[in-house]
């Protein structure tokens, strides 16, 4: 040990009250030998503390810990918050770029000149009034864009006032509850339900519940008999997330029942409504809504790309005001740039092909990717056939291994998730959560398969 060592070790003993004023220490001769090192070593670690006030040397008495240092009582550190490890694994996935992500849009189909065209336009368009604060709002053409194309796509009748442009989905979450509930407040969420959603929910609202989902959504009679009280339900009707199920026309109207009797509020995700692959289109649960109770949410982050960073939300007519005064408290508004984009590629048409493109394309991958499951998976895996959507879940054939499962496929770069842990309550169902967006033909869905075939068979013998 230096002298260094000898006068930190001395130090922190002083400092943490571990010696007091007038302690003695030991004489340099008996530290040197005790410590098998030189008195000088000793010696010049002494003069540090000597001249840094901490010990003083008394003759006889030898050298104490200076009887006049006013020493503060050390306060016990704050035990550090546990690291969220589910919250960590499942950000290290979404922000990943292995295969078979979830949610994100097929990449290499994505009309790139369009956009870069609509992009270099609404530069040029720029003019020196819009360089001042847009309307908190948003843009106003985006906002009659949105409209129309809701109205049109999803059945909702709302007006370009009633939309409010966010920057996604957490935001909509954020200013739906910050608007329109109090503290105390039950707020009721899908089980299984979006995993974010949840980590976020917990966050901001402390009197969270949940309600069990079967194969036919959300189900109303668990809810009405155990959440009668609720202020507030968070559901995702049109493709269940995760389990991709659609909420029955029957339970649509006992929500929208309960909302009317009991004016509470029912926010519908609608994340990827768009992709339905029958001949029957599933209407969103506010287009059923005749009495204001259902607040429609939105994103483009898996029609367009997740870095745009837009949201939106449907405001009821009676809440615009109070959507108003909060926002101009918790928001500054959207770039505008990005909205003049986006305004245009709705508002020329480019949209709607985009999608009835994506919705056919998604529809061949989904098979694709079934076709694979089936072909090395059977005996480990198996589905139920949803009516749209852009994941696949694979539920696990018996067994609870998902998580173990998840982790060998994740070391082979694959990015799918454990069913098991979307879930807050204990009665789960387990399996994987798997993205075909990307999977671009049927050799390239078994390449990916095969990587961890083997280490998953082995978990089953």
């Amino acid at each position: 040990m230096g002298y260094k060592g000898i006068y930190e070790q001395y130090r922190q003993l002083i400092v943490t009250g571990l010696l007091k004023p007038g302690d003695k220490l030991p004489a340099i001769r008996v530290l040197a030998e005790e410590l098998k090192v030189a008195r000088k070593t000793v010696e010049a670690a002494y003069a540090i503390l000597t001249g840094e006030g901490y010990i003083v040397s008394q003759g006889a008495k030898g050298t104490l810990v200076n009887p006049d240092l006013k020493i503060k009582p050390v306060t016990p550190p704050v035990e550090a918050k546990a690291a969220d490890a589910g919250l960590s694994m499942i950000t290290s996935l979404r922000d990943g770029n292995g295969d078979l992500r979830l949610g994100i849009p097929a990449l290499d189909e994505f009309p790139f000149k369009k956009w870069l065209l609509l992009s270099g336009k609404a530069a040029r368009s720029l003019r020196p009034e819009e360089m001042t604060s847009q309307p908190l709002m948003g843009y106003a053409p985006l906002r009659q864009a949105l409209a129309g194309y809701l109205q049109i796509s999803r059945g909702i009748n709302c007006t370009p006032e009633q939309i409010f442009v966010t920057n996604g989905y957490r935001t909509n979450i954020r200013l739906i509850l910050q608007a329109l509930a109090q503290h105390t407040d039950k707020v009721v969420m899908e089980d299984p339900g979006y995993f974010f959603g949840q980590k976020l929910l917990k966050r901001i609202a402390p009197n969270l519940h949940y309600s069990p989902v079967n194969q036919q959504g959300l189900d109303t009679d668990y809810f009405k008999k155990h959440h009668p009280d609720a202020r507030f339900v968070i559901v995702t009707p049109t493709h269940q997330s995760p389990l991709a199920v659609s909420l029955s026309l029957p339970r649509k109207h006992e929500l929208l029942e309960w909302a009317r009797e009991n004016q509470g509020w029912i926010v519908e995700d609608d994340y990827d409504g768009e992709f339905h692959y029958t001949r029957k289109v599933i209407p969103a649960l506010k287009s059923l809504d005749t009495n204001e109770r259902v607040i429609y949410v939105g994103t483009f982050s898996k029609t367009i790309m997740p870095a745009l960073r837009i949201g939106y939300i449907v405001m009821p007519p009676e809440t615009i005001q109070q959507f108003n005064e909060i926002g101009e408290i918790m928001e500054t508004g959207q770039p505008l740039l990005p909205q003049k984009i986006l305004s245009m590629f709705l508002s020329e048409g480019h949209f709607f092909k985009h999608i009835k493109r994506m919705r056919s394309l998604y529809q061949q991958r989904r098979e694709i990717m079934l076709n694979a499951l089936n072909a090395l998976y059977s005996e480990i895996f198996y589905y139920e056939l949803t009516e749209g959507g852009m994941h696949i879940v694979a539920f696990l054939r018996k067994g609870t291994q998902d998580v173990q499962i998840a982790t060998i496929w994740q070391a082979h770069n694959l990015q799918v998730f454990p069913l098991s842990s979307w879930y807050s309550q204990t009665q789960k169902r387990y399996g994987l959560i798997l993205g075909y967006t990307n999977i671009r033909s049927e050799a390239h869905a078994m390449t990916l398969l095969k990587k961890p075939l083997q280490e998953t068979l082995v978990l089953f013998k």
